[in-house]
């Protein structure tokens, strides 16, 4: 009761804000950024297919100058013409960051691959590597903190729940550890290696040399895999070749094998050859490919040609 009655006169005793301390502190603006991949593929067996290989939409802030933080959704279409299209959290997380040191918590890529933590955008062929896609944890829910030596190379370690993107809860109680360094030797080239240790399954490990400068890129990688439980690795790679011949004009080359470890694996290969093309500047990318594809040794191939629009926003 005594409460009730001297409350109205502790909040008239409260300072009343002016009008400019309300303006300062209002919160920074938001800044949206995303990409559209609209892609024709054509097979022989299947003829010519039409698909958004990614729509994505990114919200970015920070709430000071050493804090920030970034959310990304990505819009899909329905699966086996079911006509609905859903939206999936892709990045959720808050980062802090003080000159050389950062530390970050929420949903992000895990820390494993060059090809798998440069953006789509900005690789040159239309597809990651086949060993990329299968081996690299991907995204996952956890906690990262990352030192960049200067811009001569960097160290970034994680751990993770170890049960992928959008799984809120570690249903299996075993985590997923997650490291990554670099080096750049010379100027245009660096060299990285990274891992992946699932506590009490598996191991994946890699390296990478990419040469980069503004008359050529060659990039490759080693990616394998060591399960608990023996027998023998799975393993792949991949070597990449491309020349911005002019700056709206980038032809590209790129290999690649992966092979599972069991006794009766089919070997995977394929041949890439393509370009892409700029001509209205950074913001939008086309991209022509023919690619070939083997499984088995010597196998069956199939040839896939691909057209791919990409606009920056």
């Amino acid at each position: 009761m005594l409460l009730r009655l001297l409350a109205p006169w502790f909040v008239a005793l409260l300072p009343v804000p002016s009008l400019s301390a309300q303006s300062s502190s209002a919160p920074p603006p938001v800044r949206w950024s995303g990409y559209i991949q609209a892609r024709q593929t054509y097979q022989d067996d299947t003829g010519l297919t039409s698909s958004i290989n990614r729509a994505r939409l990114t919200a970015g802030g920070s709430v000071r100058g050493d804090i920030g933080w970034r959310i990304q959704g990505e819009f899909r279409t329905g699966n086996a013409g079911a006509g609905r299209a859903t939206v999936a959290l892709q990045d959720a997380y808050v980062r802090w960051s003080d000159g050389k040191v950062g530390v970050q918590l929420g949903q992000f890529k895990t820390p494993f691959t060059r090809e798998f933590i440069t953006s789509l955008t900005e690789v040159e062929s239309a597809d990651r590597a086949f060993a990329v896609d299968t081996l690299a944890p991907k995204r996952d829910i956890g906690i990262m903190a990352d030192y960049a030596a200067g811009g001569r190379g960097g160290v970034t370690v994680g751990l993770f729940n170890g049960d992928g993107q959008n799984v809120t809860s570690n249903a299996d109680s075993s985590l997923l550890g997650v490291g990554r360094a670099t080096w750049r030797l010379i100027p245009y080239v660096a060299i990285g290696a990274n891992v992946a240790h699932y506590f009490g399954d598996s191991t994946r490990y890699g390296v990478d040399v990419n040469l980069e400068s503004p008359w050529v890129v060659l990039r490759g990688e080693y990616l394998g895999q060591r399960r608990a439980a023996g027998g023998d690795d799975d393993r792949g790679w991949y070597v990449l070749a491309a020349a911005p011949v002019t700056p709206w004009l980038q032809p590209l080359a790129k290999y690649e094998r992966f092979e599972r470890g069991a006794a009766d694996a089919v070997p995977r290969k394929a041949w890439t050859v393509g370009a892409n093309l700029r001509p209205w500047g950074r913001a939008t990318r086309f991209t022509l490919e023919y690619l070939s594809r083997t499984s088995g040794d010597p196998g069956t191939t199939r040839g896939l040609g691909l057209a791919q629009v990409q606009v920056l926003f």
